[in-house]
């Protein structure tokens, strides 16, 4: 019989053996100046607030007159929303109390760019829907959302990974807090323009998943229109394994963090089908599972157990719920460090709002709850055997008898024909997972009233596949080709600058390692420094690199040339090659580094400064070429080649020793 191994004993033929099969759905804002349905600015975080509104989320029929499942359940946990506005990055339209404006048309042609890279059929009319969201992250209790394209698919390790669609939406609020019956939002990020990838589910083990989420983000980055940075990426990762259902891990942060998380719900899943199986052994199925509820606060009124004494003394009452045949079963192993029990105590501290913990105990636990006494009162009470369990829960009436009637429905799923239920699931930072609702369904999905279908027209594909570069596989392919470091080519290849480092190469004839170190690490450097890289122009960094290679620059001076063109004020969008030019000359002027010396100026500058220095100064006569060496650079930097320097002061110091 297969049973789990640690992770990192895992192997490609173990997931094969319990099927294991997931997907993505990446969720990537997009770099825009405006918000995608009305005109705030985009990207304006800030912690401050002007005002604070209080809202109540109810659910409401899809066009076939159903209710969505998650929809329901939101609606049972009772929540006030509040949501804290910011006059300068939220507006009427967002609190649903305007109409929507029209989609934001240059994030309209970023998704397209995006699906044309990912080989995706392109929708050629959208149409606006609504997705209902009752948890109360977007104020009108509905997404604005639609798809751009479907059917592609990019390549990994020589097979295809399936892109099932792209969708464009509008993101939703950044969570301050959930405790209890209470949830607060910020609405800053509320509205910002988003594009979701979804890939059919075609890996099949953790490794590939984060894999693929890589090839999916830097092909996102090679666009420089997106944003990056915390939260502006987050993942959903999909998981089933061979006898289960879709199960979605909401609102994963990284790409290291997936292995691990796709791995501790494969093993959820297949322990949950053990603990079925387990069940159905003894006699414990769909048809004959026993479940009874009793209110035994009468019972457990003098426990000495502190979490549920201090409880019954603020008002609460307890309820007890006899689960038939599942004695043991609460300790069976779901997930790393993780028991079955933890299944009950995550739905009731979602769905009953019993979010202080311990918010249950259970007979035979092994931890130390109520007292031996107590708990063979409440088995006499609920006329409980040796094969059965007794689950006991605490809180206000309603939250209590909430709580119960949900220790119901998560034992009866336990025994169901899958008893792996739909849900949607959020991600701990050990790598395990816990509730967070259930798996929404089509029910939540419905025709926009306010906004009509927007024809893309052939002109406007045509102008965006002009400026669609190829894909990044085709990128590094030819990086490598090229000789350039590893560190090179996973900066460049999701850079912005990669069309200029084609041009550089190509028309301007730059050797590519020069070009490569010049885009991807001296740059680079600078930004960190806190210099405004982006206001040089290709045209600007183009002049210099022409300059070195035409002798009148070193390569010790490209950086010095760099600096100077920034914080002379830079130039904008160039002007041309023949304005960039001039700039470039006019540093070599401001900094002195033109005239270049050539062979024989940088021998007689080194033979001086050789002939003028003591050499009996130095306590280590074998670090002269160093020392000499930092002073001849810090004089000729930008007017000689290192490498040049080096070689004739080399030749220079055997001479003075008689070599």
């Amino acid at each position: 019989m297969f049973k789990f191994k640690p992770f990192d004993e895992m192997t490609p033929e173990d997931y094969a053996a319990i099927g294991l099969r997931s997907g993505l759905e990446i969720h990537q804002q997009l770099l825009t100046e405006k918000k995608i349905f009305c005109r705030c600015p985009a990207g304006l975080y800030s912690h401050e607030y002007d005002s604070e509104i209080l809202r109540h989320m109810r659910p409401t029929l899809s066009e076939l007159g159903e209710y969505d499942g998650t929809a329901l359940m939101e609606f049972k946990t009772k929540k006030e929303i509040i949501y804290r506005l910011n006059r300068d990055s939220v507006c009427t339209y967002e609190m649903d109390d305007t109409p929507p404006f029209m989609l934001n048309d240059e994030a309209l042609d970023i998704a397209l760019e995006v699906a044309m890279m990912l080989d995706l059929s392109l929708v050629n009319e959208l149409h606006i829907a609504r997705k209902q969201y009752l948890d109360g992250s977007i104020p009108t209790g509905f997404q604005r959302t639609t798809i751009v394209g479907v059917d592609g698919w990019i390549p990994y390790k020589g097979r295809r990974i399936g892109i099932y669609q792209l969708g464009l939406e509008e993101d939703s609020c950044r969570e301050v807090s959930d405790v209890g019956h209470r949830r607060v939002y910020l609405t800053d990020r509320l509205g910002m323009p988003l594009i979701e990838p979804v890939t059919h589910p075609d890996m099949h083990t953790p490794q590939e998943v984060a894999e693929v989420g890589e090839v999916l983000r830097r092909l996102m980055r090679s666009t420089g229109k997106v944003r990056t940075g915390h939260g502006a990426t987050r993942m959903d990762v999909n998981v089933s394994v061979a006898g289960s259902t879709r199960v979605e891990i909401k609102g994963v942060p990284s790409l290291r963090r997936t292995p691990e998380l796709v791995y501790n719900e494969a093993m959820r899943q297949w322990n949950l089908l053990r603990i079925r199986d387990l069940l159905a052994e003894r006699g414990v199925t769909q048809d004959t599972i026993s479940v009874s509820t009793s209110d035994v606060t009468a019972l457990v009124g003098k426990t000495g157990y502190r979490p549920v004494r201090k409880a019954l003394a603020a008002g609460a009452v307890a309820r007890a719920v006899k689960l038939g045949g599942f004695a043991g079963v609460l300790d069976e192993h779901t997930q790393t460090d993780t028991v079955f029990a933890q299944e009950f105590s995550d739905r009731i501290r979602v769905v009953a709002c019993l979010t202080t913990l311990p918010n249950m105990v259970y007979s035979g636990d092994r931890h130390k709850t109520l007292s031996s006494s107590h708990w063979r009162a409440i088995h006499e009470a609920l006329e409980a055997g040796g094969d059965d369990v007794v689950v006991v829960t605490w809180g206000s009436e309603a939250d209590a008898d909430c709580a119960a009637s949900e220790i119901e429905i998560r034992a009866r799923e336990a025994v169901a024909e899958c008893p792996v239920p739909g849900e949607t699931r959020q991600a701990h930072d050990d790598g395990t997972n816990g509730f967070e609702r259930i798996l929404p369904g089509p029910e939540r999905m419905y025709p926009d009233t306010d906004l009509p279908p927007i024809v893309v027209g052939r002109e406007r594909f045509d102008r965006i596949r002009k400026r669609v570069q190829e894909p990044v596989w085709e990128r590094e392919t030819r990086l490598r080709e090229s000789g350039l470091s590893d560190d090179v080519v996973a900066r460049l290849v999701i850079s912005p600058r990669y069309r200029l480092y084609r041009r550089l190469t190509g028309e301007a004839e730059i050797a590519p390692i020069l070009a490569g170190e010049v885009l991807a690490r001296r740059l680079v450097a600078l930004e960190r420094a806190g210099l405004d890289t982006a206001s040089l122009s290709d045209d600007s960094i183009a002049g210099v690199l022409t300059a070195h290679r035409e002798g009148r620059l070193s390569r010790e001076g490209i950086v010095p040339v760099f600096e100077w063109l920034i914080e002379a004020g830079a130039d904008g969008d160039g002007g041309g090659d023949g304005e960039s030019t001039a700039r470039v000359d006019a540093a070599l002027d401001a900094l002195g580094l033109s005239p270049q010396l050539d062979e024989e100026g940088v021998r007689e500058d080194v033979a001086a400064t050789v002939s003028a220095f003591d050499m009996t100064t130095l306590r280590k006569p074998e670090a002269a070429h160093e020392y000499l060496m930092g002073v001849l650079m810090r004089r000729l930097a930008g007017k000689a080649e290192g490498a040049a320097v080096a070689r004739a002061l080399e030749t220079r110091l055997e001479t003075a020793r008689g070599v």
